[in-house]
């Protein structure tokens, strides 16, 4: 079902059909989970976006959390994520942020790829029906301000060397810049530390997969020219080439040609990326004024565990992908805020099963980490094409996509993240697991409901609704319009329970 079929089920009549909940638990209490002794709740290692949004909503429900980063606290203005798709503004939307965000960024509703498939993402059911061109650092710059206000305690310049769990708690064993050491003790851990994750590495998980594309040119430049198209994006059989806006005078561009392989730290010159650009594209707009220029290697990789215990691995530490479709950091802030409910509740004493809620998180996420790896690595595999059968391939993919309508918006849901839902059991409503739009009811939209953190019961009348217990207090809205249907919507989002 694609996301605009969703909001046409939601939104119309239909029969009856049996209720069948999400996992869920029973009404919160503020008793502790447990009952042993920790310096803090929740030690999460890694400030990047998804680290910083997990942090913000555990301390906004009253959780004790501690963010251990191994960098400064001075954040570079230079990043290689540059794109927040639609879903993930959704998320900011339902924590007060996406307004901030979208007025920093510049809004792309078309996209042209391989010069044959034109994605109008102006069709997205969403509040957000665009990708918005923003740096990484400035979503970093929100949650982080965002996690500070609600409390979350901050140690930059701190490594984790290792940890050790018991059936209470985790002790994380911690360097300082200086080289002191030190332990912190809490009740969880995840690590959002990355690819190279020291928390991965602690519990001994492997990490299987492949390096996709090697040697990825980086820069951020100024142009004489101005681009036809916001989004400019091509490949040859030797060459790709990205180039978009920041909106400030600035430009990001990602080059790549096959026969050019270099180590990741070899330096890049200018004249390489405008070489590449001018083959790709016909021209390199002018380039100039390079204020960064790098180089990586891209690698498609996803741990098989998401959960160890105590310990929790989401974003870049869980899962790496291709950069084609700009899904990273977007996949691992839908990780924080997927757990972030979850970890709450069960820190609260709401959870009558801690384990199997804290279960759901690995049986959701780990399917979707699955899905971004093969559809991003679909699309740079498209992107290197080379032999004539592979072009072709090429050729006939995209026309596809162009011809297929439900297809092509299937692939737009998948890729800004608003098409992405979770398995749920046999029997459930049609609409259980999906991700709910943002309903304009009686009491406001829904995701500005959502901004207390709790579950949202729309219907009718939810005197007469009776769905399953959830695991905290919960809000009662009314649809603005007549309408048959109840939903329990999750605080992140997703629905949990529909009936009608």
């Amino acid at each position: 079902m694609t996301d605009e079929s969703t909001a046409r089920s939601i939104n119309s009549a239909a029969t009856d059909a049996s209720p069948t909940p999400t996992p869920t638990p029973t009404p919160a209490s503020t008793k502790p989970a447990a009952e042993t002794e920790t310096e803090t709740d929740v030690t999460v290692v890694g400030a990047g976006p998804t680290g910083l949004l997990l942090a913000g909503d555990l301390a906004a429900a009253g959780i004790r959390v501690a963010v251990v980063e191994r960098r400064a606290p001075t954040r570079s203005n230079l990043t290689r994520a540059f794109g927040v798709h639609a879903r993930t503004l959704e998320l900011l939307d339902a924590r007060g942020l996406a307004d901030e965000m979208v007025a920093r960024g510049t809004p792309v509703t078309g996209l042209r790829l391989f010069r044959r498939l034109s994605l109008d993402l102006s069709r997205l059911v969403s509040r957000f029906p665009y990708l918005l061109i923003a740096p990484q650092y400035e979503v970093e710059q929100l949650l982080e301000r965002r996690a500070r206000a609600a409390g979350a305690v901050f140690r930059y310049g701190t490594e984790l060397h290792g940890l050790h769990q018991d059936s209470g708690a985790v002790t994380a064993d911690l360097r300082d810049a200086h080289g002191a050491g030190g332990t912190l003790r809490s009740r969880y851990l995840v690590g959002t530390d990355g690819m190279r994750s020291a928390v991965r590495r602690s519990l001994g998980l492997p990490f299987p997969g492949v390096s996709a594309v090697r040697s990825i040119l980086l820069a951020d430049v100024r142009l004489t020219e101005e681009p036809e198209s916001l989004l400019t994006v091509d490949s040859t059989g030797r060459t790709f080439t990205l180039i978009a806006p920041f909106g400030d005078g600035w430009y990001r561009v990602m080059g790549w040609r096959r026969d050019r392989s270099r180590p990741a730290d070899r330096p890049v010159e200018l004249d390489e990326v405008r070489e590449i650009a001018r083959e790709t594209l016909g021209t390199d707009y002018g380039m100039r004024d390079a204020r960064w220029l790098s180089r990586f290697h891209s690698d498609e990789r996803q741990a098989p565990e998401y959960r160890r215990g105590r310990v929790f691995l989401a974003g870049d530490a869980a899962h790496v992908h291709s950069p084609a479709g700009g899904q990273g950091m977007n996949t691992g802030l839908q990780d924080a805020a997927n757990l972030s409910w979850k970890l709450a509740a069960v820190l609260r004493g709401a959870a009558p099963d801690p384990e199997g809620l804290l279960d759901t998180y690995q049986s959701e996420r780990h399917p979707v980490g699955a899905l971004v790896l093969r559809s991003s690595g679909a699309l740079v595999r498209l992107a290197m094409a080379q032999t004539p059968l592979q072009r072709l391939a090429r050729v006939l993919a995209t026309r596809f996509l162009e011809a297929v309508r439900p297809a092509k918006d299937k692939a737009m849901g998948t890729i800004s993240g608003i098409g992405i839902s979770y398995g749920t059991p046999r029997g459930a409503h049609r609409l259980t697991g999906r991700r709910a739009p943002d309903l304009a009811l009686r009491e406001g939209r829904l995701y500005e409901l959502l901004r207390a953190g709790e579950f949202v019961l729309v219907a009718a009348d939810t005197s007469d609704a009776a769905p399953p217990a959830t695991p905290g207090a919960v809000t009662r809205a009314h649809w603005r319009e007549p309408n048959r249907k109840a939903l329990l919507v999750r605080p992140d989002g997703y629905i949990a329970w529909a009936r009608g």
